[in-house]
């Protein structure tokens, strides 16, 4: 396998299960050495205590399990809103991540008011975005952007608009396929040339375009292999982060749960290896 490309493999662990503890064992046997912390025993982690950042940092180090981001939830939330807690939430976060040694943090570009267009929001965003990115810079994290459905940064000129304006190496590109599809983009026809000098990490989703529903890797609309395939091609290196969204009725307490997790990881597993495309 000398010569091969390499990705490290990571996933969102609260898709899996609320326990911690369950989250890297399944991420463990899927061949994953990484977890993406969003929440942990029911709690995001912008609301833990120290106390419950220590507990969840030990149960990591003892599994050998580190940390590729934290899935932060900044910036999902209405633009015209105070901006003070939010620049506050991100504080809190960036400890996390220090406490976590996770160089990064994802984060979002807003949502607007019902009927408000979003070149009437933009400076307002690029405001906020420029204030999160100088506490990045100040603390030696990278911001990475995920295109979130309905935010500002949702298509990819708005996404580039956002990483140009901003113009700050703290804040970078989560490129998310299955986000791109549900608001009406063909990531890679559309996206991925336009984006590619920013993508710095990769959120591993597929969907439908016909009705917006998730679905394991390659089995969409979201051009995952070319996507893939282009990066390969690149020499993009980097975290590919499991977040499959794939509902399974037996466990509607959680987005994936065990079962579905694992499918999604397996037809990712399937993609890479048919690319050459070794995770690790």
């Amino acid at each position: 396998m000398s010569g091969m490309t390499r990705w490290t493999l990571s996933g969102f662990g609260d898709e899996i299960d609320a326990d911690p503890a369950v989250q890297v064992q399944v991420l463990l046997a899927l061949g994953a050495s990484h977890v993406e912390v969003r929440s942990a025993w029911g709690t995001n982690v912008v609301d833990m205590s120290d106390e419950d950042l220590a507990r969840l940092a030990g149960l990591l180090d003892r599994h050998g399990v580190r940390v590729s981001a934290i899935a932060s939830p900044i910036g999902k939330c209405q633009v015209y809103d105070d901006p003070a807690p939010e620049l506050a939430r991100l504080e809190r976060v960036v400890a996390a991540a220090h406490r976590l040694e996770a160089r990064y943090v994802r984060l979002f570009s807003f949502y607007r008011p019902d009927g408000v267009e979003a070149a009437a929001v933009r400076d307002t965003v690029l405001a906020r975005l420029r204030a999160f990115a100088d506490v990045a810079e100040r603390e030696s994290v990278v911001l990475v952007h995920e295109n979130e459905k309905a935010i500002y940064g949702d298509t990819p000129s708005r996404v580039l608009d956002i990483v140009e304006s901003v113009g700050s190496s703290a804040l970078r590109v989560a490129w998310d396929n299955a986000n791109f599809v549900q608001v009406g983009v063909r990531p890679f026809t559309d996206g991925y040339a336009l984006l590619r000098p920013h993508i710095e990490y990769l959120q591993v989703k597929d969907a439908r375009a016909a009705d917006g529903v998730e679905v394991p890797a390659g089995h969409g609309d979201g051009e995952l292999r070319e996507t893939l395939r282009a990066l390969r091609d690149d020499g993009w290196e980097g975290f590919a982060s499991l977040e499959p969204h794939l509902a399974d009725p037996a466990r509607p307490d959680v987005l994936s749960g065990p079962r579905r997790f694992g499918e999604a990881a397996r037809a990712f597993a399937g993609l890479t290896a048919e690319l050459g495309v070794e995770l690790a």
